[in-house]
C-alpha cells in the first residue's frame, strides 16, 4: 500500500509547511457568532467542502473527525459541543496532530468560549479507528476517503459505521468524477494523495455507503472542483472533477432498499386538495415535497398526468418523505 505512504509524506510536509493551494475548498469559511478562526487554521484547511452543519449538531453531540488538518473544522465542531472531549480528532500523521494542537492554543486565545479540552487528539488510522463501537453521534471526514482505493475505502466506511450510534450521521465532503480515468492517472500516487485521481462516480460512492448498512443517504451539495487537462496531466481528454457533500445516516435498512435523497421533489397539481399514494406520502396540491429517489421512481410508475417529478438537484436540505 505504498500510495498510503506517499499520502502520509504529502500531509507531513503540509503540516510542517502549510500549503494554501493543497486542496480547493469551494465553501466560505464559517464565522459564527463569537467564533474566530485563526489565520493558520484557514491556511491549513485541506478540505474540499464543509462537513459542519448546525442541524446535525444539536444537544451537545459526541463528534469524531478523521484527518484533522489544521484543526479548523474541529474548532467549528467544538462550537456546538462545548464539553470535555466532546470532539475527537484522529490522524495518522504525527506532524499534523502536533500542528493542530499548536493551532488550538491560538484558537483558545481568540475565543473566550473555547477550551482546548473540548478536543481530544488521537493518533490513529481511518482503517482501524481508536474509538469504541456505537459511541459517536456525528462522524466526519473532509477530502480523505477519495484517496483510498476500493478495499481501503470499504474498510474506512465500515469503521465509521461501527463507531456511530444508531441513527448517527457520517458527514463527508469528497471529490467525485463521472468520467473514466486512465490507469496512468489512477496509479499516480501523488495525484491520488492530492485528491485528484481517486475520485469515483457518485453512484459508486453511494453504493459503498449503502452496502455498509447506511439506510439513509443525503446528497447535500454538488460543486465544481478541479480540471485535469492534457497540457498539465497525463490524459488525452479533459476530465472534470466535482466535490459533493454527503450525509450517511445509520438508520435501519428499509426492506425495499435505502432512501437516497438527491434533491428530487414531487408536486401534485390535480383536481383534489391532496394526493395520497397510500404508501406514506401525502402531496398537498401545488406544494413541493422532497422525495428520495426510490419514492420518485414509485410515483413515476403510477403514470399519472397530475404529478411532476423534478430532476435531481444534488442539493438536499431535509424535510423529505422518509
Amino acid at each position: 500500500m505504498s500510495y498510503l505512504d506517499t499520502t502520509h509524506d504529502v500531509y507531513k510536509e503540509a503540516a510542517l509547511s502549510p500549503d494554501i493551494g493543497l486542496c480547493c475548498t469551494t465553501n466560505p469559511i464559517w464565522e459564527l457568532p463569537g467564533l474566530k478562526i485563526p489565520k493558520i487554521m484557514q491556511e491549513m484547511n485541506y478540505g474540499c467542502g464543509s462537513t459542519v452543519h448546525a442541524r446535525d449538531l444539536t444537544n451537545n453531540p459526541k463528534i469524531l473527525y478523521v484527518g484533522v488538518g489544521g484543526g479548523m473544522e474541529l474548532l467549528q465542531f467544538a462550537y456546538f459541543s462545548r464539553q470535555k472531549d466532546g470532539v475527537i480528532g484522529v490522524d495518522v500523521v504525527d506532524e499534523m496532530l502536533e500542528a493542530s494542537k499548536k493551532n488550538f492554543t491560538e484558537a483558545e486565545a481568540q475565543n473566550s468560549w473555547f477550551n482546548k479540552d473540548f478536543v481530544s487528539l488521537k493518533k490513529g488510522d481511518a482503517l482501524n479507528l481508536p474509538v469504541e463501537d456505537n459511541s459517536i453521534d456525528v462522524a466526519a471526514q473532509n477530502c480523505l476517503f477519495n484517496i483510498f482505493k476500493v478495499e481501503e475505502l470499504k474498510k474506512a466506511i465500515s469503521e465509521m459505521y461501527r463507531v456511530l450510534k444508531p441513527h448517527g450521521k457520517l458527514v463527508m465532503s469528497d471529490p467525485t468524477c463521472e468520467q473514466p480515468m486512465n490507469d496512468r492517472l489512477r496509479e499516480d500516487e501523488r495525484l491520488r494523495a492530492l485528491c485528484l485521481s481517486g475520485s469515483i462516480p457518485i453512484a459508486e460512492y453511494v453504493k459503498m455507503l449503502t452496502d455498509a448498512g447506511f439506510g439513509t443517504i443525503e446528497i447535500r451539495a454538488r460543486k465544481p472542483y478541479r480540471i485535469l487537462d492534457p497540457l498539465h496531466y497525463n490524459t488525452e481528454e479533459l476530465i472534470y472533477i466535482e466535490s459533493i457533500e454527503v450525509a450517511a445516516i445509520k438508520d435501519p435498512m428499509p426492506t425495499d432498499g435505502p432512501c437516497v435523497f438527491t434533491g428530487k421533489a414531487a408536486i401534485y397539481y390535480g383536481k383534489e386538495a391532496f394526493f395520497d399514494d397510500k404508501a406514506g406520502h401525502v402531496l398537498v396540491k401545488n406544494q413541493p415535497l422532497a422525495i428520495c429517489d426510490k419514492t420518485a421512481a414509485a410515483l413515476t410508475n403510477l403514470n399519472r398526468n397530475d404529478i411532476y417529478i423534478s430532476e435531481s438537484t444534488f442539493h438536499y436540505d431535509g424535510g423529505g418523505c422518509c
